[in-house]
């Protein structure tokens, strides 16, 4: 496959088929992901590989916890406290476009309720990764962490596998830290869903529209 052809084929997929992923994969992404840049090559990244009884007891205490009404308290301010355009135009055709796909009015509360559970299995997934990152580390390392978590998902399409890079399974990192022996002052970053793609789901047959790059740059001779 060549590299255009796996940015392209990469997308968040939210359904997955009941399928183990082996091991060895896991492992050949996280070896290439490894590779990835940092500054003074600090590799911020530490990661867990959640899969089997271990991801059925914490998904089912995340969904509890959204169920039952428990506040977000995520470790760090991931969206703006205060949506501006263009970004509040995207965030609510990404939502929508969704929610159509699935024919899921605006007034069906419940099933909208249902879809956003998801999140909190991981869609299903048969593996859910957690990346944190030590509470010393500053802004510098999240810009690091970006090009890691990429390239762990560019390296899961090389591998045949789909992915979901989630913030949600960050909303009770607390739930997420004790379940999986982590330090308590470590900062939970993301959440991401791995396994193989679902093609027949209806939730999987959409695309989010991107700008065209003459959008957002400007060239200078």
């Amino acid at each position: 496959m060549q590299f255009s052809e796996t940015i392209l084929k990469r997308k968040s997929t939210r359904a997955f088929l009941d399928k183990p992923v082996a091991a060895e994969k896991i492992q050949t992404i996280l070896d290439l992901a490894r590779h990835a840049p940092s500054g003074v090559n600090t590799q911020p990244w530490q990661v867990a590989v959640v899969q089997g009884k271990t991801k059925k007891q914490l998904e089912e205490q995340l969904e509890q916890a959204f169920r039952s009404g428990s506040k977000a308290n995520m470790d760090y301010q991931y969206y703006p406290k205060q949506w501006e355009e263009p970004f509040k135009s995207r965030r609510k055709a990404c939502g929508l476009k969704m929610y159509s796909t699935l024919n899921i009015s605006r007034d069906d509360k419940q099933r909208q309720l249902d879809q956003w559970a998801a999140n909190y299995r991981a869609f299903d997934a048969p593996v859910a990764l957690f990346f944190f990152l030590d509470e010393h580390a500053e802004q510098g390392s999240y810009l690091d962490y970006g090009m890691f978590l990429q390239s762990v998902m560019l390296a899961a399409v090389d591998q045949g596998l789909a992915t979901c890079p989630q913030a949600a399974l960050t909303e009770y990192p607390q739930i997420v830290k004790t379940a999986l022996d982590q330090d308590n002052n470590s900062v939970l970053i993301c959440g991401m869903a791995l396994g193989y793609e679902d093609k027949d789901a209806l939730v999987n047959s959409y695309r989010t529209e991107r700008e065209d790059y003459t959008s957002f740059t400007q060239f200078f001779d």
